[in-house]
């Protein structure tokens, strides 16, 4: 794949000299993309290489000093301590790792979305215009799921988005947001909602020996009826059937915020001896993945695979454990795109999804002005990667 990637940039000029700026929350993920960066960058060779155009096209790190300094009173301000005049610049931010504490009048404070999308707006706020282009890439889309108005209620992603736009971003990438609709909010300016499937497959199959691919040994679950279009393009992608969940719930009362779920009905054909890849957007606390696992597993399906692009593990992983100890579930796959504990890592059911080579093809791409429609579309890279599981050279 990087020969094609290559290939494909080499004759157009880059937008501006590239800057990454991952924030406090994302230090991990941005040092990642940027070994892959200068990596790419040192091996490419191209005839324009010493144009002006190209000035500062190889470097060391594409990394740009920035930090939010704190006063005791927990308010902030963002401060870049380089110059960043011309520069086609990359914020990430991960508005879910809750691991980065912060002085509050002398109480320690977890660092909430709020704080993190917060922080970005401080940045953005310190490059001042000067930038050439911004694209905030924000794995997990702040507030993505109040994406629609039920009631009185505050429309929070849609404004979010409008933020960012009135103050001069110019691209928003998102991960599997859960829902694309809410680009609806700033029709004017670029947004995407990139899906990790191709991620998914290549890791379970690494990871897996001896799955059957095919329609008689393995099926594609979707838990509700929202994320019905991502096991509908996996299942399409890989041959399978699908079948989905959906929940039903008890709308007399609100518990936790929410209508809690009476039962999960199933709408498909029979799981019985089957392989199942369940996938969704999120683990959240994890109840309801695990409920359509013991359903499955009631209509006498095989190994249970959990697919999740973000794993909040909101109530932590006990419920995994025993799940994972009583055969309920086989593995948990999810995306390094959000903060993981130690603990998960360590974790035996537990497969780490890394997403940095993916993002850092996105980054290197778009700096050169080239489309990223085919990297957008993985089928071509999963039929491959399947082709290869079933001659065993994966």
């Amino acid at each position: 794949m990087l020969a094609r990637e290559e290939k494909r940039n080499l004759e157009t000029i880059p937008v501006g000299s590239l800057g990454v700026i991952p924030l406090q929350g994302c230090r991990n993920l941005g040092q990642k993309i940027d070994y892959y960066l200068v990596k790419w960058r040192t091996e490419r060779e191209s005839e324009h290489k010493d144009s002006l155009a190209f000035s500062g096209y190889q470097r060391d790190s594409y990394l740009l000093n920035a930090k939010v300094p704190r006063f005791g009173s927990g308010e902030a301000k963002g401060v870049i301590l380089e110059s960043v005049r011309g520069t086609d610049l990359y914020i990430l931010v991960d508005v879910c790792n809750y691991s980065l504490t912060y002085s509050l009048c002398g109480h320690e404070n977890h660092m909430s979305p709020d704080d993190h999308y917060q922080d970005l707006k401080r940045i953005i706020s310190a490059v001042g215009g000067k930038a050439r282009r911004i694209t905030v890439i924000m794995p997990f889309l702040y507030e993505s799921r109040q994406h629609k108005r039920t009631s009185r209620e505050s429309l929070d992603c849609a404004i979010a988005l409008q933020e960012l736009v009135a103050m001069g971003v110019d691209n928003i990438i998102t991960f599997d947001a859960h829902d694309a609709r809410v680009q609806n909010a700033i029709p004017l300016h670029g947004f995407e909602t990139v899906q990790p499937a191709y991620q998914f497959i290549k890791n379970l199959l690494r990871n897996v020996k001896d799955l059957q691919l095919d329609s008689g040994h393995m099926m594609v679950i979707s838990p509700d009826e929202g994320g019905m279009s991502r096991a509908i393009y996996i299942a399409n992608v890989l041959g399978l059937d699908m079948g989905m969940f959906y929940k039903r719930r008890d709308y007399t009362r609100i518990v936790n915020g929410r209508n809690p779920i009476v039962a999960h009905e199933f709408l498909g054909t029979s799981v019985e001896g089957k392989d199942m890849i369940i996938i969704d957007d999120m683990i959240s606390s994890g109840e309801s993945v695990l409920e359509v696992a013991a359903a499955l597993k009631e209509r006498r399906a095989n190994k249970i695979f959990i697919c999740s692009t973000f794993g909040l593990f909101t109530n932590g992983l006990d419920k995994f454990d025993q799940a994972y100890k009583e055969g309920l579930i086989d593995r948990v796959l999810t995306t390094n795109l959000i903060y993981q504990t130690p603990e998960l890592l360590e974790r035996e059911w537990y497969i780490n999804c890394d997403m940095s080579k993916y993002i850092a093809y996105l980054i290197d791409t778009l700096n050169h002005d080239t489309s990223i429609s085919d990297l957008l579309d993985p089928s071509e890279r999963i039929q491959k990667v399947v082709s290869r599981y079933k001659t065993g050279e994966l």
